[in-house]
């Protein structure tokens, strides 16, 4: 194993500029994140799991999108290979069409029956109440993040994720000041609570929106091109339905599979404790994933670009354990990190601070636990799955991977041990983490088939003289 380490020089350097950025904006995002929780929870327990609640079904559009970015990536990273910056373009237009319109329905469900959509996630009168009108604004709100994520999107498959950083840091700091006036009536707004929260997320992705847009136009690394965008042609239709659809229907599905996770526990008898104890677990979570989806966003460009200019399979496998062995490293690390702070500071100081107490701190904790041990394999199948499989081609195997990990293993041992047999908090919580038990050896025996790798660009646009041009600038 240690052989694949071994790169040429400047390797690990290029590999790090790229991922750095993607490790900045998720830990900003994730922040500020945690931030807005600890308002939301300020406002009392029930507040925070309405909303922990309300975020399930957004948490699913969010992955929809996610989705769709990662079948985008599959063809840009491959195509920036070859330098065909019309063809990027092209592909970019269908992602625009397909997320816009995707989160316009959702929004549009979300908008006119939050209540009904509130009701499939808990049981609780009292969380329905409080999470609906939060939920109609919210889902708005994703119309506009969609169109801004693809943008993004292609400009960090183009090896330029610092745009991200710009844009998103930007929005989340909007977001925060907003929440901090909204929800608790600062400066002399009105005190909306958590209504103030899905006001504060809104108008923030429209100024996210606004700078994109302004940014997209002035762009000449990537120059926008009307025909293309606006007019990708069905021969790019074709190819972005063929690898992007599998991989949106993974992230869907796999979504779903982790929306109806957290709708046992909202249906549990203990659901509020366990909702509370489930929304600080998620901030830590995130936290603690950061650098993993920084690697694994730095994989797919590096892979995709490698198969792009035409490397020898030998060539892209290696890379690739590399990549893989560093992400692992990274969350052995990270397990040992999060061991050392539940003691130190999460028991004695983060869950009470967000009045988890008794049974709830208890449950938290417990959580956290079984993430420690789980972490290596988590990190691991999110560098694999999402990064490296994804940018060979490789949609429909690994989707199977992603998704079979969790309706075959992780939603069973969730719903028997919490609805049926009543089983410890500690055993719903193995069966919350458990998909990571099947889908690593899995992923490992794809991954050494070598069959995942695939050039999937289209012959015939190579790019044209002014193309060439701006790539060089």
């Amino acid at each position: 194993m240690l052989r694949f380490l071994r790169r040429e020089p400047g390797f690990y350097k290029r590999t790090w500029l790229l991922a750095l950025p993607i490790i900045l904006q998720n830990l900003i995002t994730t922040s500020l994140g945690f931030v807005d929780t600890f308002m939301v929870g300020l406002l009392g327990q029930s507040e925070l799991s309405a909303v922990t609640a309300a975020n399930t079904p957004i948490f699913l559009m969010q992955v929809i999108i996610f989705g769709l970015l990662s079948g985008l990536m599959v063809l840009v990273s491959q195509y920036w290979g070859k330098h065909d910056i019309e063809a990027i373009n092209r592909c970019m237009g269908i992602a625009l069409y397909t997320g816009v319109s995707i989160a316009a329905i959702i929004a549009l469900i979300l908008f006119l029956f939050p209540s009904i959509v509130m009701g499939l996630v808990t049981d609780n009168a009292l969380l329905i109440q409080l999470g609906g009108p939060y939920l109609r604004i919210v889902g708005v709100s994703y119309i506009f993040n969609a169109a801004s994520s693809v943008y993004v999107g292609t400009q960090r498959n183009t090896e330029n994720p610092a745009m991200g950083l710009t844009v998103f840091t930007a929005s989340m700091l909007l977001n925060t000041f907003l929440n901090y006036i909204l929800i608790f009536g600062k400066f002399g707004a009105p005190a909306l609570g958590i209504t103030g929260a899905a006001v504060a997320t809104l108008t923030s992705r429209v100024v996210e929106f606004l700078i994109t847009a302004t940014y997209a136009l002035r762009n000449r690394r990537i120059p926008l091109m009307p025909a293309a965008l606006f007019r990708p042609g069905t021969a790019f239709l074709g190819d972005f339905l063929k690898y992007s659809t599998p991989v949106l229907v993974n992230d869907s599905v796999w979504g779903l599979g982790t929306t109806l996770i957290t709708a046992i526990i909202g249906h549990m008898a203990i659901s509020e404790e366990m909702l509370a104890a489930y929304a600080i677990m998620g901030n830590i979570e995130k936290f603690s994933t950061v650098a993993c989806y920084g690697i694994a966003g730095a994989a797919g460009v590096i892979v995709g670009k490698r198969i792009g200019e035409g490397a020898s399979r030998e060539e892209v496998y290696d890379v690739s354990w590399c990549l893989l062995l560093v992400t692992l490293l990274v969350g052995f690390i990270v397990s040992a990190c999060i061991a050392v702070l539940l003691p130190t500071v999460f028991i004695p100081y983060l869950y009470p601070m967000f009045h988890l107490e008794g049974l709830s701190l208890r449950i938290a904790a417990t959580m956290c636990v079984v993430f420690i041990l789980m972490m290596p394999t988590k990190a691991f199948d999110i560098t694999n799955i999402t990064g490296i499989l994804r940018a060979g081609g490789d949609v429909r195997v690994s989707a199977v991977i992603d998704v079979g990990s969790v309706w075959l293993v992780a939603l069973p041992i969730t719903a028997l041990s919490a609805l049926v047999f009543d089983a410890p908090v500690a055993l719903v919580c193995l069966g919350i983490q458990a998909e990571g038990l099947s889908k690593m050896p899995l992923g490992i025996l794809r991954l050494r088939s070598r069959k995942w790798i695939n050039d999937v660009t289209r012959e015939g646009t190579p790019p044209s003289a002014s193309s060439e041009k701006e790539v060089s600038l």
